[in-house]
């Protein structure tokens, strides 16, 4: 019900913040709610081994359930009970294309590709994962699929990853990164091996790769997606082709994403834009 009257929020944080609040309220009506109890769950959150982004947006969910609450269904207003966090900015690495070169040369055949799509179309790593035949056109050699914000991303693959795919079988129901894998890569991944422990299988393998051939360990494959967009960005100077590339539904993730690589506004564009050409047609 909550993810109905609260539509266009992170799904994930208003989960958590609902599951703190009933672990802290149990069954109590929304009237008999208490500045103690919501103190609890607030503190709950803080004591949470979460990172300082996911506590920051599960509180921000909250405070707005919170409002809900009080709102429609009689609560008091407890949502200023619920502690701020500071801003946390967007992770500014970017990883130096060498680099990266000398990364895919040491992986395996699974994790390469993997990284490609994490680099060459920015995306997700979990997202990465998990794609396979049944989100790829071979036709138009295009990847369709929806983001964790619901997003709908059609995507064309660069050549390298249209090569790795079309290794695959596209008639398996099995994601592309699994069936690439090899006994000779490492441990056997088995079927029923989450997407999240997938993820977490790649990046060990990546990182055991990187310590195996003497290269350091400087990036992490979101790093990549960020990479990318900052390129998009510089080669079209269109902050909505970098949101279409990332699969945002609200610009401002796109903005508050690239914040450390906004190109700086000009002193000639701030001058010329205090004298627009219709007030001198005016004057004339």
């Amino acid at each position: 019900m909550l993810l109905a009257e609260l539509p266009g929020r992170d799904q994930s944080t208003v989960r958590s913040a609902t599951r703190q609040l009933i672990a802290t309220c149990g069954n109590l009506q929304p009237r008999e709610l208490s500045t103690a109890h919501v103190q609890e769950a607030d503190e709950t959150i803080r004591k949470k081994s979460w990172s300082a982004c996911h506590k920051a947006q599960t509180a921000a969910s909250l405070r707005r359930i919170l409002r809900w609450l009080w709102e429609e269904h009689g609560a008091r207003k407890l949502d200023n009970q619920v502690r701020h966090y500071p801003t946390v900015r967007p992770r500014s690495v970017t990883v130096e294309r060498a680099h990266f070169e000398d990364v895919l040369y040491v992986v395996p055949i699974h994790v390469r590709l993997w990284l490609l799509l994490c680099s060459d179309l920015a995306i997700r790593s979990g997202t990465a994962a998990a794609l396979g035949p049944r989100h790829y056109n071979s036709d138009t050699a295009t990847l369709q699929f929806t983001t964790k914000k619901q997003a709908k991303v059609h995507l064309p693959v660069t050549a390298e990853i249209k090569e790795l795919i079309e290794r695959c079988n596209l008639n398996l129901d099995v994601p592309f990164v699994r069936q690439l894998w090899q006994p000779t890569t490492g441990p056997a991944m088995r079927e029923d091996t989450t997407v999240l422990n997938m993820t977490m299988s790649l990046r060990s393998t990546m990182c055991r790769a990187l310590k195996n051939a003497g290269l350091p360990h400087t990036f992490i494959p979101h790093d990549l997606r960020r990479t990318t967009a900052v390129a998009m960005l510089e080669a079209t100077h269109d902050i909505r082709d970098v949101q279409a590339l990332l699969g945002h539904s609200s610009l401002q993730s796109t903005i508050w994403y690239l914040d450390h690589d906004l190109r700086p506004i000009k002193r000639d564009t701030l001058e010329l834009i205090k004298r627009p050409a219709w007030r001198k047609e005016q004057t004339a």
